[in-house]
């Protein structure tokens, strides 16, 4: 895509590995569509990468979502992954969230082979289920009453906090980034 804007914090920048691995295990992907009066909408998905795509699955009900990609085929999709949460800093704003994401740009078709929808159906199981209790294996008879849709990238980036060693946080390190304030209560004392 043309005209994306520089990344902002480089310093987070995600390897392409790294972003393939978090495609392949992330857990959900949240597709933002544009409708065709311009209005944003964003739904979460389970999702499988795949075949260098991320594939996802609707009803074969048009609704909201497949009338805004009918209109429009460009898609925004995240995955992320949330870790801790821990303190850099003195103060109680100085914490951060141990995080990795992804954002891809692209654009989203519908799959009409049954299969492609197949093998989509077989890796979605096995990532989501991945147990066997005795039932029968690829065997999907509501495969026609679905969608199936693939979001070829145009562009993926992903960025990362990853959680600091415990010798790297707060209190061992004080990495506030406002060393120089002073709690209000300590500046004003005596002056009740």
């Amino acid at each position: 895509m043309s005209g994306a804007p520089p990344v902002r914090r480089s310093d987070k920048l995600m390897t392409d590995q790294a972003v393939q691995q978090l495609l392949v295990r992330g857990y959900c992907a949240r597709v933002a569509t544009v409708g065709a009066d311009g209005a944003p909408y964003c739904t979460p998905f389970l999702y499988v990468w795949m075949d260098g795509e991320l594939y996802i699955h609707s009803s074969a009900a048009r609704g909201h979502f497949r009338a805004n990609i009918d209109a429009e085929a460009r898609v925004c999709v995240v995955v992320d992954e949330a870790g801790e949460v821990f303190d850099y800093g003195r103060f109680e704003c100085d914490v951060a969230l141990a995080h990795a994401s992804v954002v891809v740009h692209g654009r989203i078709r519908v799959i009409e082979e049954r299969s492609v929808k197949q093998r989509f159906c077989d890796r979605l199981m096995a990532k989501y289920h991945g147990r066997d209790v005795g039932r029968p294996k690829s065997f999907y008879p509501r495969l026609d009453m679905i969608s199936v849709y693939a979001v070829l990238a145009d562009r993926a980036t992903g960025k990362e906090t990853p959680l600091p060693a415990p010798d790297d946080q707060w209190p061992a390190k004080d990495k506030s980034k406002t060393p120089n304030a002073v709690v209000w209560q300590e500046r004003n004392r005596g002056h009740a």
